[in-house]
């Protein structure tokens, strides 16, 4: 059997079409994970935390003696799982646990057996995650163009509608399933852990690393429960900014946008109106909340933009900002383009 390889040639390999597969259990591959590896969970939740309980309880080799009784009957189906995930044509499929340990080894011996080709990979999760701070922890990255604006204006829809055109865009809202806002969690289920969010933004940066430029939205350090690593945010706060302005009623649009199925969470919108009480004060609330009772959306959110949101957020403007009007979203992706490719003429001919 070949010996284990690091996380660098592992990830290389990935590249070239290897398949990566995580045999840990469901609950430590939902907290996170390498992108784009496959979860074969040699024991369930219950299992680990079974053999956990042995090892720490009675011992080592009554716990490794279990393991094997628990897992023997399912290596057929386990060696099929990956059989069946990989492409033949492509290199070996890359077998990882927490660290590198028995759990990984044990998996990567049977393929090898079977005549399947599989590496297993050296340090586990646990190194990818110590790759992950280091490139965070020392990468420069590129120039920012950063899209800010009041809320409403439309800067999510309009990143992701230049994602669909190719352009380098970094969607963090969507990378943190979060809309960055007192509301922003409405409706959009759980974001990942900090340790995958962390790892989709590596991904999508080494996704982009030969653009010249990296166009993203404007956004605080904490989006929802997640933080931005620290240089990366820096890199924002010194990029060069446009400023998006668009008529009120156009943003009272794309937010009710953003809430299709408002009718049915209304009772999860009053504990984050409740929140601004201190904010607003106990009148304006009740009169929000009076709003959301009567189901008056539209009346609720131009309410919220003026009483809450734009006072807000009016100091998020920077200095010399490029600034661009809007009237829909066609013509912000039209101006947005422009002015990307303004910055760029500027930048080669300085």
């Amino acid at each position: 059997m070949q010996a284990a390889i690091d996380v660098k040639k592992a990830l290389e390999l990935q590249q070239r079409g290897a398949l990566l597969v995580d045999v840990r259990s469901p609950a430590e591959y939902s907290e996170a994970t390498i992108p784009g590896a496959i979860n074969v969970p040699i024991f369930d939740n219950a299992e680990r935390a079974e053999i956990g309980t042995i090892y720490s309880q009675i011992g080592q080799r009554e716990a490794r003696r279990r393991a094997i009784e628990l897992v023997s009957p399912r290596i057929p189906q386990i060696l099929q799982q990956v059989d069946t995930a990989r492409n033949a044509n492509s290199p070996p499929a890359i077998i990882f646990c927490w660290r590198g340990g028995a759990r990984s080894l044990a998996i990567t011996s049977f393929l090898d057996l079977a005549g399947i080709p599989a590496l297993q990979l050296a340090g586990g999760h646990k190194a990818f995650r110590r790759y992950i701070n280091e490139y965070f922890a020392n990468t420069d990255f590129t120039r920012m163009l950063v899209v800010r604006g009041p809320t409403g204006v439309g800067k999510t829809l309009l990143l992701r509608s230049l994602a669909a055109e190719d352009l380098p865009v970094l969607d963090l809202e969507g990378l943190a399933n979060h809309r960055g806002s007192a509301f922003g969690a409405l409706g959009l289920g759980g974001q990942p852990t900090q340790k995958m969010f962390e790892s989709l933004l590596w991904q999508r940066l080494e996704q982009c690393r030969k653009s010249e430029y990296l166009v993203t939205e404007g956004e605080s350090k904490h989006i929802g429960r997640v933080v931005l690593p620290e240089r990366l945010h820096q890199a924002m706060l010194q990029g060069t900014s446009i400023w998006v302005e668009a008529p009120l009623a156009y943003r009272i649009q794309v937010i009710l946008h953003d809430y299709p199925a408002r009718d049915s969470m209304a009772e999860a919108f009053k504990p984050a109106i409740m929140a601004l009480k201190e904010r607003l004060g106990k009148q304006v609330v009740g009169e929000l909340l009076d709003l959301l009772t009567q189901r008056n959306w539209p009346e609720l959110t131009r309410r919220l933009l003026i009483d809450y949101y734009d006072p807000l957020y009016q100091h998020t403007m920077p200095d010399n900002p490029i600034r661009i009007n809007i009237e829909n979203l066609a013509d912000g992706v039209t101006k947005l383009r422009q002015s990307i490719a303004q910055l760029l003429s500027e930048r080669y001919h300085s």
